[in-house]
């Protein structure tokens, strides 16, 4: 007959196994985070771009990514990028690139969507004081897209949080293979992975309740 021990649920004895996780899923999330708003920005301007070479680069690459399952895709880099260099990178070091890679199609459809949301009389305000294109997105647009679109962008962070539980599929240690790990160690599995949905579930609904007070705000200020 199934049962659940909750004696498990100590914190002194599943700890040592889980910050290790906690810690390269907060980095990977970050590091994703940073990478795939950097390169985002930078596909969003080339989508936008009048010059084919720079824009249908942009929207292959976009589409393609964001019609492939994510679990493919961090198998695929890890299989690939090995092959390529000639060499292993790690479970880890394969993570982050493809999480920016992944992410960076995501941003940049948030980017986009932002950036039209301005009026073009905003950008023709710049043009007429003479600024440049550079200029005016980096002074005019861009603030003011970013304004916009932060409520999205936060609730894809919160996405991209979950996700970091799929680089379990290569054997990454992050927080979900912490307390696999503690719950084998320790005869538990069906505790360990319980716990670990209720943490999942601490930190995104926190997270969660915190971009719909943002939101709120935000429409009281337009």
């Amino acid at each position: 007959m199934f049962h659940l021990d909750l004696s498990f649920f100590n914190w002194d004895v599943i700890s040592g196994y889980v910050l290790k996780g906690f810690y390269f899923t907060l980095f990977l999330t970050v590091v994703a985070t940073v990478g795939g708003i950097f390169f985002g920005t930078l596909l969003a301007l080339m989508q936008l771009s009048r010059r084919w070479w720079l824009h249908w680069p942009a929207v292959v690459y976009v589409n393609g990514m964001r019609a492939m399952p994510f679990v493919m895709v961090i198998l695929g880099f890890f299989v690939v990028i090995p092959f390529l260099i000639g060499r292993p990178i790690g479970a880890e070091r394969s993570a982050v690139i493809t999480f920016v890679a992944f992410e960076s199609a995501y941003f940049s459809e948030i980017r986009r969507a932002g950036i039209q949301s301005i009026p073009r009389g905003q950008g023709h305000a710049g043009q007429a004081l003479g600024m440049s294109y550079g200029q005016n997105m980096r002074l005019v647009v861009l603030p003011q897209a970013f304004r916009n679109m932060l409520p999205v962008l936060l609730t894809q962070i919160i996405i991209l949080l979950q996700d970091t539980s799929l680089v379990y599929a290569i054997g990454a240690y992050d927080i979900l293979t912490g307390f696999e790990t503690a719950g084998k160690n320790y005869g538990r599995v069906p505790e360990a992975y319980l716990m670990a949905a209720v943490v999942y579930f601490v930190i995104c609904y926190g997270l969660s309740h915190g971009v719909r007070r943002l939101h709120r705000k935000i429409a009281i200020i337009r």
